[in-house]
């Protein structure tokens, strides 16, 4: 959607709207808020696919260093340093969807199962930690796409945008705040925070913006019955709100949503 239409619809607001998150979460919001619950929370996990004909033998990396081996892509380079010199992991940063033709959504509980490895490890948070099992010299299977750092997935997004909205005082005309955090906005100053204000009914045009690649870090309702919470570094969403939400992410078919109980 083009950026002019989501300006339209999601305005600047002074920054101050987002200093309550600073109270709450005593923190400067870098790499996004992470809300304590409120009273409760659950965690949304971004999703991730599995192709039905992908090579399962096969690392991202192998498959690239094979490409740059037979010249049919060029390496990696910026001003000069050489950037293949690292592992391809697979994955990337910021909004993803579904792959296409061919893909099928694969669960975290479906690859935890074969892998053996815990859905998320205890004392970590859902991020590219998890399923070391599942990789070969950390390179992630080539008919497998992992989830991306940073941002929900479309998919993820519009299905917990319409549960938010049934535990939303004014439902889809809930006046809503969303937070960038200024890693992914490239912002040099840290210290002015990015707010703007907009309708919950909106949310899918602040989330199809042409800049940034990402949804929003925070998103939360006039009245701060919730907050959303997605980390510039996790593979996952916090949601603090009241029980009734978090059961309704818990429960939700389309959702993979857990409690981590050392994150509360």
């Amino acid at each position: 959607m083009p950026e002019d239409s989501s300006s339209e619809r999601w305005t600047p607001v002074p920054s101050t709207a987002a200093d309550w998150l600073r109270k709450l979460c005593d923190d400067d919001g870098v790499t996004g808020f992470l809300a304590p619950p409120l009273p409760d929370a659950a965690w949304v996990l971004n999703a991730m696919y599995e192709h039905e004909r992908g090579p399962v033998d096969v690392s991202y990396h192998e498959h690239r260093q094979a490409l740059l081996a037979a010249g049919r892509i060029a390496p990696r380079s910026v001003a000069g340093i050489d950037l293949e010199v690292g592992i391809a992991t697979g994955g990337g940063l910021g909004r993803a969807e579904h792959p296409g033709h061919g893909w099928r959504r694969l669960r975290w509980a479906q690859l935890a199962r074969r892998t053996g490895d815990p859905v998320v490890p205890e004392g970590l948070l859902p991020s590219r930690r998890c399923f070391p099992s599942a990789r070969k010299d950390g390179s992630w299977p080539l008919h497998l796409a992992p989830p991306t750092e940073g941002s929900l997935d479309r998919e993820t997004w519009n299905r917990l945008v319409r549960i938010l909205t049934a535990y939303s005082p004014a439902g889809p005309d809930t006046r809503c705040f969303a937070y960038d955090n200024p890693l992914m906005r490239g912002y040099a100053d840290f210290d002015e925070l990015h707010v703007r204000t907009g309708l919950l009914r909106d949310a899918e045009a602040i989330y199809d913006r042409a800049d940034p690649d990402f949804s929003p870090s925070n998103l939360w309702p006039e009245d701060r019955s919730w907050v959303l919470c997605t980390d510039y570094d996790l593979w996952g969403t916090k949601v603090a709100g009241p029980p009734a939400l978090v059961e309704a992410l818990l429960t939700d078919p389309e959702l993979e949503a857990l409690r981590l109980p050392w994150a509360p």
